[in-house]
């Protein structure tokens, strides 16, 4: 199977003089190709290569070949939203950040089942999904008690409102995913987390850059940094 995608950023990353401190983040959305019990990887065209029809543990092994060969440090969405077995099995294979999004919805119920079933080790959290602030802070920390890393995410059709950039320092969660540097709904998050650093150093608080120790690892690893 080939990986033209990873094998370009590879090579850009390379190039660009960053191998090694680059690293890659996969969103699967499983979801989307999940078709009468298998992952159709070829479910663009009208008539889907047999081949290309994939059992949840055929899948696994593709991830866990992708861990291997490539940077990867963080895998949002690998199976479908409510294939629990699936997410549960590979995560007592994959030594690696497994994120769910689609499979909690940023719902505190489904994030309890996910902790209960050890689905999963970090949570995407979404603030418009669940609805305000406060209940966003409980679903982190509701994550975070189990050791799980959370990363405070944008959505699709994405406002110039720079919030989630302060609400990812406020919770010390480390991650943040904002899209690319382009255009002004997302520049604009990673100038406010340039400006949230200036503040701090002028108020000599000391502002320390999570780097790996954001990324959950695995079902041992330490709650994420609180400061």
């Amino acid at each position: 199977m080939a990986y033209e995608a990873l094998d370009l950023l590879v090579l850009a990353i390379k190039n660009a003089g960053y191998e090694g401190k680059i690293k890659i983040g996969l969103d699967a959305a499983a979801s989307e190709f999940f078709q009468d019990g298998k992952y159709n990887l070829d479910f663009k065209n009208a008539q889907p290569d047999p081949t290309m029809l994939l059992s949840d543990t055929q899948l696994a092994d593709m991830y866990l070949d992708l861990l291997k060969k490539y940077p990867l440090i963080s895998l949002e969405d690998p199976f479908a939203e409510d294939d629990w077995a699936a997410w549960t099995h590979f995560a007592t294979r994959a030594r690696t950040q497994i994120v769910a999004d689609d499979l909690t919805v940023t719902s505190p119920k489904r994030i309890k089942i996910a902790i209960e079933k050890k689905a999963a080790n970090a949570l995407l959290l979404k603030v418009n999904q669940i609805g305000t602030v406060s209940e966003s802070i409980a679903a982190a920390k509701l994550a975070q008690s189990d050791g799980w890393g959370v990363m405070i995410s944008h959505r699709s059709g994405e406002t110039d409102s720079n919030f989630i950039a302060d609400l990812a320092v406020g919770l010390g969660v480390g991650q943040l995913k904002a899209g690319a540097p382009a255009r002004s709904e997302r520049v604009t998050k990673y100038n406010r987390l340039l400006r949230i650093e200036e503040e701090l150093k002028d108020s000599n608080s000391n502002p320390s850059y999570a780097g790996m120790k954001g990324f959950s690892r695995g079902t041992t690893a330490p709650p994420l940094l609180q400061n």
